[in-house]
């Protein structure tokens, strides 16, 4: 009951890969601009990383009430990379403004 399909499958994978390289790709465009305002956005974006890692984990074990621990890990875990996306989007945003100015 609790078996995700084969597409769906596909769909959590891809998805935490394609995080992961979000991740690699804003840390080098961070060192590559120069502004490395940019890379606390790379930081920001690890909790809801590990959030996507606690559902496809939660997944694979087919939902165990033993690991219903990992619902709650990621639900914490999406509002703490929420905040720190929030935080890093707006110190990018504060260095833009002062860039600008110069």
């Amino acid at each position: 009951m609790h078996v995700l399909s084969i597409p769906t499958w596909v769909i959590h994978v891809s998805s935490v890969i394609e995080w992961i390289t979000a991740i690699w790709l804003i840390w080098l465009y961070a060192e590559a601009s120069g502004n490395l305002a940019w890379r606390n956005l790379s930081f920001g974006m690890l909790p809801a990383l590990v959030s996507a890692m606690c559902a496809c984990t939660w997944h694979f074990f087919d939902n165990t009430l033993a690991l219903e621990w990992l619902v709650t890990l990621q639900a914490a875990m999406t509002v703490v990379g929420n905040a720190t996306m929030c935080l890093a989007a707006w110190q990018i945003s504060k260095q833009s403004i002062v860039n600008s100015k110069i």
